[in-house]
């Protein structure tokens, strides 16, 4: 039976999203204002990188084709192939929102039907009485923090404060989410993940989507570092997904990075957490190596998000993918007759957008593989697509409301 692999970069998003305005992000363009900015020296860091963005094995799949498709621009400094060597597209999110959850989900063939609920304020974020059973659940002298902020920046900011008294910082975005920082060492990180799980309670009647951990070490003198011991509470799909599917059927599931935490660990089989995405590729490579006939890997990328979209870090943004494009021939090479590989993204987050969060953007989607051929798969008109067609392609028949290519 054939293998699935399906590779998720964690915003990198091909703009033209028509509904983007409404988010305030019509004109954002992850890819694509970053081939521009490297176009024109903008993505240039001494000792990491120079010069226009270089992606030849993705542009060999058909990822300028996807993008071109998406926005009717080229990609800057970029030549197109003439016959891309893979199957190229992009896709069009129908959930609400523009965050993790809503977009994995999605691919996994369950689109969010639902509105999740938000801290809108950027100050005093949390409801009053939110704040109370924080506290007092959680046996806490207070939090920090209760507004929108960029996480290393408050940990920066209260980092010390955090220390001396013992209050957590307790942050958001315009995210569904509600983020908890403490130091591993002097909060404890079984503390706070026992508190995290505490305010996932809390906040189910809010409809938010994620409390999320996120753990630091350092010191009010040598700086504050965040850990790869970041963990997500979040809800569970409210349906099937391409993951239910297969663990019905008894099939080998291996998930690698924080998909486990995105569905809520529902059917998510063998789950691996290296912290980065070298290691992350690193350990699909080793999974995909022992995954049987019939199996499905299913991978995120977060250091695309986390480490450069949100700090709107052009140089670093495009270095990383350079990284990954490098490592794009182990990955082929490691696929035999039968197998499918799909790499596509969850939303964008644009390093040249004002502000530091997500942007309401398309896809792009490529598959690949021994025998799959080249050919363009077009605007999919939702992300659900993808679930539809890898669920063909294992035999398992199409999941969700998305339409096989």
């Amino acid at each position: 039976m054939a293998r699935a692999l399906l590779i998720v970069l964690d915003s990198v998003g091909c703009g033209g999203a028509a509904d983007a305005g409404a988010y305030g992000d019509a004109g954002s363009d992850t890819l694509g204002h970053i081939a521009e900015a490297c176009a024109d020296g903008r993505g240039d860091r001494a000792g990491l990188r120079g010069g226009p963005l270089r992606l030849p094995n993705l542009v060999r799949l058909g990822l300028a084709q996807a993008c071109e498709a998406s926005t009717g621009r080229p990609l800057a400094g970029i030549a197109k192939p003439a016959s891309p060597e893979g199957r190229w597209g992009y896709g069009v999110e129908v959930s609400q929102g523009k965050d993790t959850p809503s977009g994995h989900w999605e691919i996994a063939g369950c689109p969010v039907s639902f509105q999740r609920g938000y801290f809108t304020a950027t100050e005093n974020s949390f409801p009053p009485e939110l704040v109370a059973g924080i506290v007092k659940q959680g046996a806490l002298p207070g939090i920090l923090g209760n507004r929108h902020a960029p996480g290393t920046v408050i940990v920066a900011e209260l980092g010390a404060e955090h220390i001396r008294t013992g209050k957590p910082i307790c942050y958001t975005s315009v995210d569904s989410v509600l983020q908890i920082a403490a130091h591993e060492e002097h909060f404890g990180l079984d503390r706070l993940y026992a508190l995290c799980k505490t305010v996932r309670g809390l906040v189910d009647p809010l409809h938010i989507g994620r409390v999320i951990a996120r753990p630091f070490i350092g010191s009010a003198e040598e700086g504050f570092t965040r850990t790869g011991n970041r963990k997500d509470f979040a809800i569970p799909p409210p349906q099937e997904t391409i993951l239910d599917r297969l663990t019905a059927q008894g099939r080998a599931i291996v998930t690698i990075g924080k998909i486990g935490d995105i569905f809520a660990h529902r059917s998510t089989g063998t789950e691996i957490k290296p912290f980065g995405n070298a290691a992350m590729v690193d350990a699909a490579l080793e999974a995909w190596d022992g995954l049987p006939d019939g199996g499905f890997c299913f991978v995120n990328l977060v250091d695309f998000d986390t480490e450069f979209g949100h700090r709107r870090d052009i140089p670093g943004y495009a270095a990383a993918l350079e990284a990954f494009d490098r490592r794009l021939p182990h990955l082929e090479a490691a696929l035999k007759v039968g197998d499918i590989a799909v790499i596509t993204a969850d939303h964008g987050n644009d390093p040249s957008w004002p502000g530091t969060d997500h942007t309401r953007e398309h896809v792009p989607i490529l598959a690949f593989g021994p025998g799959i051929g080249s050919a363009p798969l077009g605007r999919r008109e939702s992300f659900a697509d993808i679930a539809a067609s890898l669920g063909t392609f294992l035999g398992i028949g199409p999941v969700g409301p998305g339409r096989p290519w």
